[in-house]
């Protein structure tokens, strides 16, 4: 073999930059793949964390609705995953037990399924919910209010009917391709319909 010093001095520091990277690669190579190991395991911790979220609001609903209103409060402000969210979490959160707290025992009950519902959603499933929610925003109140009323009509039917009816000639003169398939999609989702009169609500945090 030659030594470096009978290559010439381009060749040798070629041939030393050859080396060094082959040296360094597997080390960069190594330090991407836990980088991105640790970017999926952060998004899983975040997943389950919101999960874990979702459902203890249902359970703490159904644990403490049954107790006055300032001590439903006083259960909220000592509850460690609540002290843990940030303070205008905590502050929404407060608005929306008042109201909870106000509603006759009835509509708390359709609130409380609706909830349980959401709970059971798949990831996938919450992230169509919320994107059909923020399409029905977009519209105008009046069409908004008709999409609603449809889709509260078509969940009261079997799912194998529902696409019939949106595909009908009626549905067709009634709304627009756009909106069938709003209601298409909106009717294959197990989500608890609005209730007469109400806006549909928006999809839990």
């Amino acid at each position: 073999m030659f030594g470096l010093k009978s290559i010439p001095a381009k060749m040798a520091a070629a041939a030393t930059s050859l080396m060094l990277a082959l040296a360094i690669s597997p080390c960069v190579s190594q330090t991407r793949h836990a980088q991105r190991i640790q970017r999926r395991e952060e998004r899983q911790a975040a997943r389950q964390q919101a999960l874990a979220q979702g459902n203890h609001a249902g359970q703490w609903l159904r644990r403490y609705r049954n107790l006055p209103p300032d001590q439903q409060q006083k259960a909220l402000e000592s509850d460690p995953q609540f002290r843990s969210l940030p303070p205008e979490r905590q502050q929404r959160l407060r608005e929306r037990l008042q109201r909870f707290s106000g509603l006759p025992p009835l509509q708390q009950d359709r609130i409380l399924q609706r909830m349980e519902t959401w709970e059971h959603l798949t990831p996938d499933q919450k992230q169509q919910a919320r994107q059909l929610y923020s399409r029905l925003q977009d519209l105008p109140p009046d069409r908004r209010q008709r999409l609603q009323t449809a889709i509260r009509d078509l969940r009261a039917m079997p799912p194998g009917q529902r696409q019939q009816i949106i595909e009908s000639d009626r549905f067709k003169s009634q709304f627009s391709p756009q909106e069938r398939d709003l209601l298409g999609s909106a009717s294959r989702l197990p989500l608890a319909p609005a209730e007469n009169g109400q806006s549909e609500p928006a999809p839990e945090e």
